[in-house]
């Protein structure tokens, strides 16, 4: 698929695909990809001309990206009456590229990212600029990139509270001794993953240094891979055969590591954090296999990008109210910073009560006495 979008970009059809894929209700819930998920879109255009342009990164490593992202940019946009075209690269940096030029040459007025890397992202950043078109980093800031405005969640306190969150779950572990933790870092080069992690280690390094936890394996998997991420555990748990706890970057990472365990017959005694609170981490939760996930309000993060852009294509000046700073060039970019809420089985019925999912996609058949249990369904 990849190779085919790739194909039609540099081909430059402006054409519209959509791929939906179907739960057949076996296994966990979804695939170990977690895209299996209704109205998986790589494509969806409203007359982009003169509008917004926004290009998301891939199908693979989180199903937001096919299906909530594009669902709620797309509705806050024609709610805005706003022209729009939003596109997803689908893991490739030199589709990501080209989208961009076919996007800026059709007339966009402002960009909307969430880059694969910061390399190929720049380098989108630098030829809207060059065009004097203004760009907004979403969810992942681009270093070196000096987007106009970056708008994401506090990513350091979601990593502080995987962490918190896979202590508590420990407790009974660090009681009876000094319990092994392996960490299941993202991409090395997000850096998002770099925040997660600077969060986590804050909690960890301290229990590390006072001797209440062992440090473990350590390793960041590369593009944030689902199946790299379960060969990267496989070898973790054949070096630290006693892992005993596991700080996963996010749901995908998470269910790989609970593949790996569930040969071992470990799930479920092996506490596994993630974050997104994708329909298959919060199934996981609901049967114990993993702890606990970060849910990000990803409607709440799309239409504070949404609100940006259309106040760009509608001449209005818009403020953010936070910064951050980019490491790599010390410049502040103006920022919109959500807050993540951390979600164990007892809360996963919030997300319910809330619409972000449905007890239809949740409580399949495997799920159902568990959703019963924890309330989600009455």
């Amino acid at each position: 698929m990849r190779k085919a979008l790739f194909a039609l970009v540099a081909a430059g059809l402006m054409t519209s695909v959509t791929l939906t894929a179907c739960d057949d209700g076996s296994g966990s819930g979804d695939s170990s990809d977690d895209t299996s998920t209704s109205n998986v879109s790589v494509s969806i255009t409203g007359k982009g001309r003169n509008g917004v342009g926004v290009i998301l990164p891939d199908l693979k490593t989180s199903a937001r990206w096919g299906k909530d992202d594009p669902n709620y940019l797309k509705a806050a946009f024609e709610k805005a009456n706003v022209p729009y075209e939003i596109k997803n690269a689908e893991g490739d940096k030199e589709a990501f590229k080209a989208i961009a030029d076919k996007m800026l040459d059709g007339g966009v007025k402002v960009l909307v990212i969430a880059n694969l890397d910061s390399a190929s992202g720049k380098a989108v950043i630098d030829n809207a600029h060059a065009r004097k078109i203004p760009v907004i980093d979403y969810d992942r800031l681009t270093l070196n990139g000096n987007a106009d405005y970056y708008v994401s969640f506090n990513n350091e306190q979601v990593g502080i509270q995987q962490a918190q969150g896979l202590m508590s779950c420990m407790q009974a572990k660090a009681a009876s001794g000094k319990p092994v933790v392996a960490e299941l870092n993202g991409s090395p080069t997000d850096n998002n993953a770099t925040l997660f992690k600077d969060g986590y280690d804050s909690i960890l390094q301290t229990k590390y240094d006072n001797g209440e936890f062992t440090k473990g394996p350590d390793q960041f998997v590369p593009e944030w891979d689902n199946d790299e991420g379960k060969a990267i555990f496989t070898q973790m748990l054949k070096q630290w055969p006693n892992i005993d706890g596991v700080l996963a970057a996010n749901d995908g990472l998470g269910n790989a590591a609970i593949e790996v365990l569930r040969t071992k017959r470990l799930n479920g005694k092996v506490p596994v954090t993630g974050q997104d609170a994708t329909v298959q981490g919060l199934q996981n939760i609901l049967i114990g296999d993993q702890c606990m996930t970060v849910y990000k309000a990803t409607k709440k993060e799309a239409e504070a990008a949404a609100d940006l852009a259309i106040g760009i294509v509608k001449g209005q000046k818009k403020t953010a109210n936070d910064k951050v700073k980019d490491p790599e060039t010390g410049a502040y970019v103006p920022s919109v910073l959500l807050i993540p809420t951390p979600i164990t089985a007892g809360k996963v019925k919030s997300l319910v009560t809330e619409g972000y999912v449905t007890t239809k996609e949740l409580c399949t058949p495997k799920f159902v006495a568990k959703c019963e249990q924890y309330g989600v369904l009455k």
